[in-house]
């Protein structure tokens, strides 16, 4: 039997869908590390399934000024992904390849949002290539978008997209640590339905 929602995700489903976080999360940090050519390593990850509003408030609230980097996943699997860029990790990377850093997002320079886009880009598709590794599926993605809103904004597109289907979402959370400063990650990854079965049965750990 297949799940209709995340919430009928059992424990054995759960710990798969954690294990491919912080493997995902780890090659992200790897690839990070590799672009701002310093050594960059990430703390255990927490991966959660959690509701929209607490995903909202776990990121900081909806009204919070933030930067996002949106990717649509297709192919066997369909979903959206998500790497919100607050500002502690936008000076990370600026302050690594531009030697500055900004006070607030409306500094940002054209060059800096593409700089910005690339390496939220390059940590998305490095997530999903070991998503795709470890479960055997094929996963194209389109061209990043990019967008700086309050963060209930930029969660309302999954929401508007998703929400009909489960209103859960999976959070992978933990800090960037690069030269003994921590920087948040957050990554938000929301398959569809059908995808999410895809994947469990692919991973061997589908209830039905």
């Amino acid at each position: 039997m297949e799940i209709k929602s995340y919430d009928e995700l059992n424990h054995l489903e759960l710990d798969t869908l954690r294990e491919i976080g912080s493997i995902g999360t780890g090659n992200a940090a790897t690839a990070l590390s590799q672009m701002l050519k310093r050594q960059v390593r990430i703390t255990m990850p927490e991966v959660r399934i959690m509701g929209y509003n607490e995903a909202i408030e776990w990121i900081g609230g909806p009204e919070e000024i933030t930067a996002g980097v949106l990717v649509r996943l297709s192919g066997q699997i369909s979903g959206i992904m998500l790497s919100v860029q607050p500002i502690e990790f936008v000076n990370l990377v600026l302050e690594s390849v531009m030697d500055k850093g900004i006070t607030n997002y409306e500094q940002l320079s054209e060059l800096e949002h593409s700089a910005l886009i690339e390496v939220g880009n390059i940590m998305i598709s490095t997530f999903i290539n070991a998503l795709s590794g470890l479960a055997d599926v094929n996963i194209d993605l389109t061209v990043p978008a990019y967008t700086v809103d309050m963060q209930g904004a930029i969660l309302a597109v999954p929401m508007a997209e998703y929400g009909g289907q489960s209103d859960y979402i999976m959070t992978i959370g933990g800090n960037f640590v690069c030269d003994n400063r921590q920087v948040p990650c957050r990554l938000l990854l929301s398959p569809d339905i059908r995808s999410l079965n895809v994947l469990l049965r692919k991973l061997g750990v589908s209830n039905g």
